[in-house]
């Protein structure tokens, strides 16, 4: 697997900083009603579970998290519904992303334009998807050859280090049963996700382009619909 791109260290430094001015409660409360369709107990739904600990982990308010839950049952309430986007940025670098909204006529235009702003371009549906695998990723806090050893005992398909954290890889599957399962051997999780990641990657050397690039992301990134952006920029 990748996991060592400039975009996911500087999506993670980004990710800090919406955190710490509340930014990213819209796009949890989309991700925890999306989640709570197929029930509402996190305990029986790993995906909500999955959710509600990434809004925990980002200090979302209780009461967000409960109301964003009720959404699905409140008949009156705008109902969220997932939404991928493909496109392209400078350099031929392939984009996905991930969106939650309640309003696909406003979603649309606002991705692409984040798009052909920086010069990128949106692209037809599955034109870019097939360049990347849907996975199960799990952030596990240390890197050494035990906690290697233990997250491959524990199911992992693949692991790597990075940033002195161990970057574990598995089947979408598999995601619950790994995760419980490196949690049981006593390793810290500091995030748990399915996510896409590139069966190969680009790498651009021209600083102009990549710059194109990164604005691209971060354009999209700032956006309240879109949940995820995955891209194969090396």
């Amino acid at each position: 697997m990748s996991g060592h791109s400039k975009w996911s260290t500087i999506k993670r430094q980004k990710g800090a900083k919406d955190q710490a001015r509340g930014a990213v409660f819209t796009k949890l409360g989309n991700l925890i009603a999306i989640a709570a369709r197929s029930g509402p107990d996190p305990s029986t739904n790993f995906s909500l579970r999955l959710a509600i600990d990434k809004a925990k982990a980002a200090n979302m308010p209780l009461a967000n998290i409960e109301r964003a839950i009720k959404r699905v049952s409140d008949k009156s309430a705008a109902q969220v519904t997932e939404v991928m986007y493909e496109g392209y940025a400078s350099g031929g670098v392939a984009i996905l992303v991930e969106c939650a909204t309640d309003n696909l006529n406003r979603t649309y235009p606002e991705v692409r334009l984040a798009f052909s702003k920086h010069g990128g371009a949106i692209a037809e549906k599955g034109s870019v998807a097939f360049q990347f695998k849907h996975v199960g990723y799990i952030r596990v806090q240390g890197s050494s050859e035990d906690i290697l050893l233990q997250v491959l005992d524990a199911g992992a398909d693949d692991a790597s280090e990075e940033d002195g954290d161990t970057l574990v890889y598995t089947d979408p599957k598999q995601l619950a049963a790994v995760r419980d399962a490196i949690a049981a051997a006593g390793l810290t999780i500091k995030e748990a996700e399915l996510t896409y990641e590139p069966n190969t990657t680009v790498e651009i050397t021209d600083e102009a382009t990549e710059g194109k690039v990164m604005r691209v992301l971060e354009a999209l990134e700032d956006l309240d619909d879109v949940v995820a952006t995955h891209t194969n920029l090396a």
